[in-house]
């Protein structure tokens, strides 16, 4: 099992905690986290753009000119692609982007995505991430303390001081054990969870 030191929101080590090896110590497989963070990419695209094909555009019914012997090219239409105000060759349509993953391949991305932070050490365990106030300026002074500008907060329950405190600090989210997701870790430079966040990730998932 890894060990990893764990630290206070003033950034002195406080003790260690050994990680579970099924949930951050598995070997790495980066095809399946590309995978996991094209789907929910793709998930999260509306899908609504639309454009007009040379069918559909207004106009353009008659022949602008003669066949031959006029000089110019022949032309059957001027709502033809080539044509200023004509249609799109191959318009987007509105469509579904979204596509499935499988539950183990999620997992498994999520797994990877974990134990490549903790190779990489950018994951940090702090013992508890308490405010007593909703004060942005205090959430900044936590994350100089632990060495992180983007990072990744993860809490064991969600705290509504941290929440507010790290809303408005760029390059910065706070999520709780139930939403994380291979595309925040993969995105942000540091992962930061509790040990309280530790512990129910290798509950839920181990």
């Amino acid at each position: 099992m890894a060990k990893v030191s764990v630290y206070n929101i003033e950034g002195n080590e406080v003790g260690s905690i050994e990680l579970n090896d099924a949930v951050f110590g598995v070997e790495v497989n980066e095809h399946l986290v590309h995978q996991a963070v094209v789907n929910q990419l793709a998930n999260k695209r509306q899908g609504t753009q639309s454009a007009k094909t040379r069918s559909e555009v207004s106009g353009g019914g008659r022949k602008p000119w003669r066949q031959k012997g006029t000089g110019h090219a022949r032309q059957g239409s001027t709502r033809s692609p080539q044509w200023t105000g004509g249609g799109v060759v191959f318009a987007p349509k509105p469509r579904d982007y979204s596509f499935k993953l499988n539950k183990k391949e999620r997992r498994a991305a999520l797994f990877s995505a974990l134990t490549s932070k903790v190779n990489d050490s950018k994951f940090v365990v702090v013992d508890e991430f308490k405010l007593d106030a909703a004060k942005t300026k205090k959430f900044v002074e936590v994350l100089n303390n632990l060495n992180a500008s983007r990072a990744l907060v993860v809490l064991g329950e969600a705290d509504k001081n941290v929440v507010l405190s790290g809303r408005n600090v760029p390059a910065v989210k706070v999520i709780t054990t139930e939403t994380i997701n291979t595309y925040d870790v993969v995105k942000y430079d540091k992962v930061i969870a509790t040990k309280s966040a530790v512990e129910k990730i290798e509950e839920v998932y181990a």
